[in-house]
């Protein structure tokens, strides 16, 4: 990476969400929790879909990996921005800014895909139930999620390679709690306007194709299941109705933030901070307040953890 970095900016200084002491920490508290609360959340729905076989199906399979990368997409940044809260100086390394990217677009290309295979798997369980164990088998599954993981590590490699290339030499403030793409590029000392519009937008693009995309498999789906009987139906209504609310929350702010990049906007921060914070702390309360049997299975996993706790813990001091 130093051998990209033909420059004289050795580290960049991150302005973070606020100046206000007040703020910082009633931020810290907030941020605190909701970080702690995302992954406990998702770490319990990982585990309660691990150890429970009758979720061993292809939508709680794709589920888990959901869990696996919100807890990464919420730990790329959250934690430092914490830090940083008590920091007089808030700065970051050139290569810590450059892994910052690498990550966030890794996570959120992969999220991306695998949000689109999780629509997929809710379009066949609803138009083609006959085959939905042939079409989703576990090989499938597994394919999906590896395929998944390889678009988001080559969609992350093409936004660096194009970054890494270009020279940094005198401004380094970037005017955020973490680096991102579009903050980053402004302080090349080259005009790349055009072309960084070009790169960044290509994001913006995707993720517009792909909630578009989304948003045309659930409609489909909602249409089928109009004939069904009204128990069935609003099984799979609330179902579907998860998923999309995930879907919006992840996409509304990628679409806003990369369709339109170069704005400095307030509002950007914002964004940021629901998709990055957001989003992974109210994916496992979306996905186990709405959908009964997954509710079921983590009541009865604590339960079980509480007996197992109460099991273990001597009732009187051993003589």
């Amino acid at each position: 990476m130093e051998g990209f970095n033909q420059s004289g900016v050795s580290e960049f200084v991150l302005l973070g969400l606020t100046d206000s002491p007040e703020l910082q920490i009633f931020f810290f508290v907030m941020f605190s929790v909701f970080y702690l609360v995302t992954m406990l959340g998702n770490c319990l729905i990982l585990l309660t879909v691990l150890s429970t076989p009758h979720l061993h199906s292809p939508m709680y399979f794709l589920l888990s990996n959901l869990s696996l990368i919100d807890m990464c997409l919420s730990s790329f940044a959250t934690p430092k921005m914490i830090i940083d809260f008590f920091a007089e100086h808030k700065t970051i390394s050139f290569e810590g800014c450059i892994s910052q990217i690498f990550f966030l677009h890794l996570f959120t290309g992969t999220e991306i895909v695998l949000l689109i295979s999780m629509s997929f798997d809710r379009y066949i369980a609803i138009c083609k139930p006959l085959h939905y164990s042939t079409i989703m088998s576990q090989r499938v599954c597994v394919g999906l999620v590896v395929t998944s993981w390889t678009v988001g590590f080559l969609h992350t490699i093409s936004q660096l390679a194009f970054t890494l290339c270009l020279p940094f030499c005198g401004p380094n403030v970037v005017d955020s709690f973490f680096c991102d793409l579009p903050l980053v590029i402004q302080l090349a000392c080259i005009d790349i306007y055009v072309l960084g519009i070009f790169m960044i937008s290509t994001s913006g693009v995707i993720a517009l194709v792909s909630f578009l995309l989304l948003l045309t498999s659930y409609i489909i789906v909602l249409v089928t299941i109009k004939d069904h009987s009204s128990t069935g139906s609003s099984k799979v209504f609330s179902t579907c109705t998860a998923h999309f609310l995930v879907v919006l929350m992840f996409f509304g702010p990628c679409i806003f933030i990369y369709v339109w990049p170069f704005t400095n906007f307030l509002v950007d921060k914002v964004l940021s901070v629901f998709y990055t914070i957001f989003t992974p702390f109210l994916n496992p309360l979306i996905y186990t307040l709405r959908n009964q049997e997954m509710k079921t299975a983590v009541k009865k996993k604590l339960s079980n953890q509480y007996l197992n706790l109460g099991k273990t813990t001597p009732r009187y001091p051993v003589q």
